[in-house]
């Protein structure tokens, strides 16, 4: 399986379940800049008027939102990369520990000199996490991870690290 050419193409292939899990993380802590798309597109969704989008609680917003198949480009980036900071952090630990990047949490340091992945590490990032979580969780991180920074993350996009071990 290829990766998704952007965020948007990638939020589209997310079963329901996991657009749930990230439209619910979205709601913990909305990024402000992203707070007036996420509440049109709920509003689209539902056809309700703004103030009573507003009013709603974040349960409701989530699972609203949640349901929106095309909430944009920007919108469906911030709900993929709080899938991951929230329920899937530690699959970000996996990884950066196992590539030998500094990190803090999961997020990396600002320190870090940058740079694009080696193969080697690449691999070794790739078993860690297939160790331990199912394979379509990890190339959804994986093409989260290479949207975020192509240049970065190029091995990565490589058919070899996208496809299951033989």
């Amino acid at each position: 399986m290829s990766f998704e050419i952007n965020a948007q193409r990638l939020w589209k292939r997310l079963p329901p379940a996991e657009r749930a899990a990230a439209a619910a993380a979205f709601f913990k802590e909305p990024p402000q800049e992203l707070l007036g798309a996420a509440l049109g597109a709920v509003v689209r969704a539902r056809k309700l008027r703004p103030q009573v989008a507003r009013s709603l609680p974040p349960e409701s917003l989530a699972r609203i939102l949640a349901s929106v198949i095309d909430p944009g480009e920007a919108l469906s980036a911030a709900l993929l990369v709080g899938l991951h900071l929230n329920e899937r952090r530690a699959m970000l630990v996996t990884f950066l520990d196992a590539v030998g990047l500094p990190h803090e949490d999961g997020l990396l340091k600002e320190d870090d000199p940058g740079g694009p992945l080696d193969e080697e590490r690449a691999r070794a990032g790739l078993q860690a996490l297939r160790e331990k979580w199912p394979e379509e969780q990890v190339q959804i991180y994986l093409n989260t991870l290479w949207l975020q920074d192509p240049e970065r993350w190029a091995v990565l996009d490589d058919a070899r690290f996208q496809a299951p071990p033989a």
